[in-house]
């Protein structure tokens, strides 16, 4: 598998803050991966420092088959790039503002982007500080795809956007990626927007890659677990380390199995608890899974600091 971004042992840190702490990671070319952690898990740096916004302390990042500190017009005429952050001319008109932007690539296709500004409705005449939010992302995103960019990097696109717009901002963004065959890198919040676009997803967390597969392989390895016992029973002190975040309370014991397979999963609970019925394993959506793991890290980072 091609890969249109790789990262290896990141390092980046602002005074005694550790923000990416040897992160390794490849994006694979033509497909969309959802990056993905939880707040100050180093999401923002790392994009920072692959498109040259911040300078590694460590490590390298390639782009495009550029080191991303080398990176110039040649690379950046091929990647597109939406922040939530991102601060526009908001003095000028949609007509102006994609007027102003088309000279700089070469690859800017005119009857692209007109075909993208009346799907996104975009009113060419109104000035962008008079159209909401929602409208500003999408006048960003127009500009950042007219001309066909082979990477499109994305932070927090859908931040305070409403269910609307945020639906018709990833329709158009799916339809698009299928179309075109970009390579998309996605950083989110919003999970069950990020499952509909995503087919590769790659978890941080305190600056370090905890996984990177498939979201197929990744939903297809995780089950909720919940275990009838025969009588009240006590956590035991032993559980196997594919069980997340166990709980037991009464005659039921409930947990996250995260390398699922039916036999392996019974046999493990016969172990753990013998009178029990047998265990009744549902299938998690994505963002279930990423909470999950979530809790899971923040209940490893507190037994760290406690001792």
């Amino acid at each position: 598998m091609k890969s249109i971004v790789e990262i290896s042992q990141l390092h980046k840190r602002f005074r005694r803050t550790v923000a990416v702490d040897g992160l390794t990671l490849c994006v694979p070319e033509g497909r969309v991966t959802a990056f993905l952690g939880p707040n100050g898990a180093g999401k923002t740096t790392t994009i920072k420092c692959l498109l040259n916004l911040h300078t590694p302390d460590q490590g390298e990042i390639r782009v495009l088959g550029t080191d991303s500190r080398r990176l110039g017009p040649e690379e950046f005429r091929q990647i597109g790039y939406v922040s939530e952050n991102q601060e526009l001319p908001l003095w000028m008109t949609v007509r102006q503002f994609l007027d102003y932007c088309a000279p700089m690539y070469p690859r800017w296709d005119r009857a692209f982007a007109d075909k993208l500004r009346r799907e996104f409705e975009l009113p060419l005449d109104a000035r962008l500080k008079a159209l909401s939010r929602g409208m500003r992302m999408k006048a960003a995103l127009l500009s950042s795809l007219a001309y066909r960019p082979r990477l499109v990097v994305l932070d927090e696109p859908f931040s305070g956007l409403d269910p609307l717009v945020r639906d018709e901002f990833i329709h158009g963004l799916l339809e698009l990626t299928e179309e075109e065959g970009w390579s998309v890198f996605l950083s989110s919040h919003d999970i069950d927007e990020v499952s509909r676009l995503a087919d590769r997803v790659a978890i941080v967390n305190r600056g370090q890659l905890q996984l990177a597969e498939d979201a197929e392989a990744l939903q297809a390895r995780f089950r909720a677990v919940e275990v009838v016992l025969d009588g009240e029973a006590d956590r035991p002190t032993a559980v196997p380390a594919t069980w997340l975040n166990l709980e037991v309370s009464g005659r039921v014991a409930r947990f996250v199995h995260s390398a699922f397979q039916e036999d392996r999963l019974a046999a493990e609970v016969a172990r753990q608890f013998p009178q029990a019925l047998p265990p009744q394993a549902q299938p998690m959506t994505l963002r279930e899974i990423f909470v999950t793991l979530a809790r899971t890290y923040r209940l490893a980072g507190a037994t760290e600091t406690s001792n």
